[in-house]
């Protein structure tokens, strides 16, 4: 039987950040049956009182990302009154910076999440991404920071969504022996462009499963292994022409090969090792 914890996620803001933090941590730890509970937008007020008395009384660990030091203060010092395992994410690394580089921090919550011209930025390669999603506007190819070819089930929507969330602008085109491909995509910069494919046996586990999640017969040619075999055949084809990189997104997840694509384009700061 598991051990069951309960972690109290507090933050004086969205609480995204101390929740990944908490959940990259306790992964680690599949024999745990753990709980979180996300505290948001934490005041010094009632609120806070009642969340680190149930904190108490369930035994929970309690990760906090508070940038306030009065609220941080209050919430180790009960912590520690009281026999609470507590880890403060964000005040250990602000405290060394400050000693490093002379300065005072802002102390000021929200930053990550301000409407800066970044935030815009974000919106603005969303919109785009979702409008150039799955070949619906081939003009769009041209104006794309990157460009997904693929064949069906090779994760091109969901990697296109999970770059746009890092502000670039994704154009996707499905692969296919039947399809026609647009003539605007021979006149994409190469560089630009990756190609994505996956192995048959996977293909054939993924296409069967979300043909009967429909309710349909899994034994289609959608799901056959020998199509499967023709469409990767085809896709290679188009790749070996056009020249690009090509990712294999077999037991990869969306973030590893958004990782390796930011990577090798050079997105967002990333260099080639």
């Amino acid at each position: 039987m598991k051990q069951k914890l309960d972690v109290f996620v507090l933050s004086d803001g969205v609480g995204e950040t101390a929740l990944r933090v908490a959940r990259a941590a306790f992964i680690q730890f599949p024999e745990m049956d753990t709980t979180f509970t996300k505290y948001p937008f934490i005041k010094k007020d009632i609120q806070l009182d009642n969340i680190l008395a149930m904190a108490k009384d369930k035994h929970a660990v309690v990760l906090h990302t508070i940038v306030s030091k009065e609220i941080c203060e209050k919430i180790n010092e009960f912590c520690q009154d009281n026999g609470i395992v507590y880890y403060d994410i964000l005040n250990p690394i602000i405290g060394t910076f400050s000693q490093m580089t002379h300065q005072t921090p802002l102390r000021k919550k929200g930053l990550l999440h301000e409407l800066d011209k970044n935030y815009f930025d974000m919106i603005s390669a969303m919109e785009f991404t979702i409008t150039n999603d799955d070949g619906q506007n081939p003009k769009g190819l041209l104006e794309a920071d990157l460009v997904l070819l693929g064949i069906s089930r090779t994760s091109k929507t969901p990697l296109s969504l999970y770059l746009a969330n890092k502000n670039i602008k994704v154009a996707n085109l499905p692969l296919g022996p039947t399809t026609n491909l647009p003539e605007q995509l021979w006149s994409v910069d190469k560089k630009k462009i990756i190609g994505l494919t996956n192995d048959t046996n996977v293909l054939l586990k993924i296409r069967r499963q979300r043909m009967i999640a429909y309710g349909l017969d899994p034994d289609t040619t959608y799901s056959d292994s020998d199509e499967i075999k023709k469409e990767l055949d085809y896709s290679n084809e188009i790749y070996n022409e056009l020249g690009c990189p090509v990712i294999n997104v077999a037991d990869r997840s969306i973030e590893e090969t958004a990782a390796i694509i930011m990577e090798k384009l050079h997105f967002n700061g990333y260099q080639n090792s």
